[in-house]
């Protein structure tokens, strides 16, 4: 719906932009506290940061559809 959209902020750069137009990215941080012995506690967090289209496609995050369309028609 337009205009309904929630505000997100870069990570990246801090610009405020609506959540359908930013660029989600999640990644998995395991936190744990020893490696070596059998009574390790680990804790898995997802982290969903937004990025603004620019700065997704200059991290390396977002790629174009087109490029994402070829490289799924030549698998």
């Amino acid at each position: 719906m337009r205009g309904r959209d929630h505000m997100v902020i870069c990570v990246a750069c801090g610009r405020r932009l609506p959540r359908g137009k930013a660029v989600t990215y999640e990644r998995s941080i395991i936190f744990s506290t020893d490696l070596k012995t059998a009574d390790d506690v680990k804790l898995i967090e997802r982290r969903k940061s937004y990025y603004c289209p620019s700065c997704g496609k200059s991290l390396g995050i977002y790629e174009k559809k087109k490029r994402r369309a070829m490289a799924k028609y030549n698998r």
